[in-house]
């Protein structure tokens, strides 16, 4: 059952209520990516101004991560239980509270401590915000430009972020962690207003405590343990216990939700084919995306000595494809299906990716740098979205948020953990002379890196599309029963 919000009026077009949940819910997704791309253009003025060492410095962006990463299993299934308007709201105040104790500290611990409180909101939010727009617009075209729309609000947000960071932090780097707290807090008082109002899922058997301790220690430990591993070695004693660790907690924990009769992942959402290339997709799709920035950004900042602000301008037509893209994508599914508009948007993905592996000391923007970024941005604007809808496409309403921290958590896991890999690739390669050709030579095995894992997310769906019926077609999607033995099929688009 979706929210009677969701009809729209008699001529199809939408309600001003409708507009402005879809807008409350995107001004939290814009703060997400608008909060991750800022700090990192800020981190030298940050570590000038507090004495902050480069391993103190990491931790401002790890903190967030590791906060963001490791709750989102938890953030999406208390959606579902304790309502999804009560944790959007209550972790969005948090979030704005956050944001304002990180404009005033003058301690980099507590710095870092206010990044992990906004990560953690974050958290819940994220999925939250997912799952109210999937039970508030009825799934088919609906559902599908709502979802373009908010999702494109990520790209925006994060190109909006570089662009911002490098004019605010002229001024002072504060600046940069006090902007989201205004943004955050109107976003606050408007969804008190529009929000639908959800009831708490009354026939659940019980809160998984179990499980969700199990479900967020391993979580937290995996982005801890991949977020280190560079610095500390992946060969060392720590690392691969670490990672012991981490399948020991992986393996009780799910052997926990297969006996919990309200579990925190009901594991039979997983029997789908589209959702389990949903979530491995994300983790390619994103996984590429943010070791290419990591490495495109040293590039042009390191290697040509761009400023922050001209970097930012150079990643600037990517967001704004996207953007320009948003209202146009859901009518694109509708008439393709996701997994064929995924595919082109990996292919697109790796074209771009590839292009780029020509750059040298002295490029030509027009003719490497700028193609690049359209094929990506076409690429973003294919992938996002669909990945989305995908995903929540024939989930009963009571799993959404479920589902939803299951793929936000694919997205964050994947970005750590390539991001990780992409750092060691470039560090074991780097030259005992660091000359400029040198140093770029180092970068292109990590580029290459980047294209592999777009490659891999490229072949991960062109195995649905292998022998595929009519685009209408019933998929079979196991109900959320204590024993899972029964089964629903949805017609579905996929």
């Amino acid at each position: 059952m979706t929210s009677p919000l969701s009809a729209p009026t008699s001529d199809g077009r939408w309600t001003p209520r409708l507009w402005g949940t879809l807008l409350v819910l995107c001004a939290a997704m814009f703060l997400d990516a608008l909060d991750v791309s800022m700090v990192g253009v800020a981190l030298p003025s940050i570590g000038s101004d507090l004495g902050l060492s480069t391993s103190t410095l990491q931790w401002i962006v790890s903190g967030y991560i590791l906060g963001y990463g490791g709750l989102l299993l938890l953030g999406g299934r208390a959606a579902d239980l304790l309502g999804r308007r009560q944790v959007f709201l209550v972790a969005l105040g948090v979030f704005a509270l956050a944001s304002l104790l990180g404009g005033l500290v003058d301690s980099g611990p507590l710095l870092i401590a206010s990044r992990f409180i906004k990560g953690l909101s974050a958290a819940f939010t994220a999925p939250a915000g997912l799952s109210i727009i999937t039970t508030t617009f009825a799934e088919g075209p609906l559902r599908n430009r709502a979802l373009a729309i908010y999702t494109t609000c990520a790209a925006t947000g994060f190109s909006m972020g570089l662009v911002l960071s490098g004019l605010l932090t002229e001024a002072s780097w504060r600046l940069t962690m006090l902007l989201p707290a205004p943004i955050a807090l109107i976003a606050l008082v408007a969804g008190l207003k529009l929000l639908p109002r959800s009831a708490r899922e009354k026939d659940h058997n019980g809160y998984d405590i179990p499980g969700a301790v199990l479900g967020t220690a391993s979580m937290l430990l995996l982005v801890f343990t991949v977020v280190q591993a560079p610095e500390v070695g992946w060969a060392t004693a720590r690392t691969l216990l670490s990672f012991l660790a981490v399948a020991v907690l992986l393996t009780a924990f799910v052997l926990v939700e297969r006996r919990s009769p309200g579990p925190l992942v009901r594991l039979g959402v997983l029997r789908s084919g589209n959702q389990i290339r949903a979530q491995l997709g994300a983790v390619a799709f994103f996984g590429s995306y943010v070791g290419f920035q990591f490495l495109t950004t040293l590039y042009m900042q390191s290697l040509l000595g761009w400023s922050a602000l001209h970097t930012a301008l150079a990643f600037l037509p990517a967001g704004a494809l996207v953007a320009l893209s948003s209202t146009k994508v859901g009518s694109i599914v509708d008439r393709f299906g996701t997994q064929k508009l995924i595919a082109v948007g990996f292919a697109l993905m790796v074209a771009g990716y590839a292009l780029f592996l020509q750059i040298d000391l002295d490029p030509v923007y027009a003719a490497t740098i700028l193609p690049s970024m359209l094929l990506i941005g076409a690429a973003c604007a294919l992938v996002f979205p669909s990945l989305n809808i995908q995903a929540t496409n024939g989930v009963d309403d009571h799993e959404q948020g479920m589902v939803s921290g299951l793929l936000n958590t694919s997205v964050q896991v994947g970005g750590a953990i390539f991001l990780a890999v992409v750092t060691a690739v470039v560090t074991a390669g780097a030259p005992d002379r660091p000359t400029p050709q040198a140093v770029l030579d180092s970068y292109r095995p990590g580029f290459v890196v980047v294209a592999c894992v777009a490659v891999a997310g490229l072949l991960i769906t062109l195995t649905g599309l292998r022998g595929r019926r009519p685009a209408q077609q019933s998929v079979v999607v196991a109900k959320s029963t204590a024993r899972e033995t029964e089964k629903d099929r949805v017609p579905v688009r996929d």
